[in-house]
């Protein structure tokens, strides 16, 4: 029995990943900041470990890389860095400089195999293309959270370039939805607000939507058949806002919102959710940053996946069962009223 070890597992991939792991045969540690959230998420699982640490400091959870067989490294920092306000010292001490630290101490460990959780991020292209993995994005293309990642790619070919006998391949999702959102992330976050009523509109953006359960697959795809160095493209299929509320409509029955929110207006809205969070201390619900996100990558959402289904056989279920299932979790979970879809 292997022993693989989790960064990021309580998260929606991660979680996703730890029970695929388990159910493959792979006894698991699992790294976890909080212990009373490694309980709620992976509770009742059989050959789990937890191991409560943070990426600030791989030194405090170094010792647990001892006996295991291969790192799967999923966690980032991510969803502060869209609340308002600037981030970039956080997100290079978690995604930077702890992926750094991270393949550091898993070779001083003897692990030579792991499986880094990189981003479409990485890669850029122009309205309309369909982008592969040869699509690089220079770090200065990108806003504070994109730089993190590439920057954090390139400590993954440092490290490959200072060990020649280190395995190390890249899977690059793009947004995640599914089962076991905790956090939530902004994926479940727009489920939650779907169903309950609270959008008051869509943009007139596009994303790459895609199955946490799908890019766990893909991960162990890339542990047993990835190439050395190669990044492995998980990003789901690309859709319009517009397109992904009607996929909700048809599975739940909720109406979709019908106002197309022109993009000055989400501006007007981020910067007063960005006064009000800095006058009374509330929540950013959207941010100047997330809105010039998703207005500079619309349109930027569409990828090949040629590589990875030769290469990892990858395939997505359809998106009309991950929409059922990601519902169905937060009505179990407490989060959301109503009753199971069928």
């Amino acid at each position: 029995m292997q022993t693989a070890f989790v960064t990021g597992a309580t998260g929606l991939l991660g979680n996703n990943l730890v029970r695929l792991l388990l159910q493959e045969g792979y006894r698991v540690k699992a790294l976890a900041r909080s212990q009373a959230k490694a309980e709620q998420q992976l509770a009742g699982l059989d050959n789990l470990e937890v191991v409560i640490g943070d990426m600030e400091d791989v030194a405090g959870f170094s010792p647990a890389l001892e006996g295991c067989d291969i790192v799967f490294h999923t966690a980032a920092y991510f969803r502060d860095s869209y609340k308002g306000g600037k981030h970039w010292e956080k997100l290079k001490r978690v995604n930077v400089d702890g992926t750094r630290d991270l393949l550091a101490a898993a070779h001083e460990s003897g692990i030579r195999r792991i499986v880094h959780t990189s981003s479409i991020a990485v890669l850029n292209g122009e309205d309309g293309d369909l982008i592969d993995e040869t699509m690089t994005r220079k770090p200065d293309e990108g806003d504070d959270y994109y730089r993190s990642k590439i920057l954090a790619d390139e400590e993954v070919f440092k490290h490959l370039a200072a060990h020649p006998d280190s395995h190390v391949c890249m899977v690059l999702p793009g947004w995640m939805h599914g089962p076991g959102d905790l956090g939530p992330t902004s994926a479940g976050q727009f489920t939650l607000d779907y169903m309950n009523g609270s959008l008051p509109g869509l943009p007139a953006a596009t994303f790459s939507y895609v199955d946490a359960r799908d890019v766990a697959i893909a991960q162990l795809a890339a542990a047993r058949q990835g190439r050395r160095g190669e990044r492995y493209l998980a990003a789901g299929r690309g859709m319009t806002m517009v397109e992904l509320s009607q996929r909700y409509q048809e599975v739940t029955g909720k109406p979709a919102p019908k106002t197309l929110v022109p993009y000055f207006a989400l501006y007007t809205i981020a910067f007063f959710n960005e006064v009000r969070a800095r006058v009374f201390g509330q929540q950013v619900l959207l941010s100047m940053d997330a809105v010039n996100n998703m207005r500079k990558e619309s349109f930027r959402t569409r990828f090949n996946h040629t590589k990875s289904e030769t290469e990892l056989g990858l395939t997505f279920r359809p998106v009309e069962d991950t929409i059922r299932d990601e519902v169905n979790w937060f009505r179990s979970a407490g989060l959301l009223e109503g009753g199971v879809i069928a």
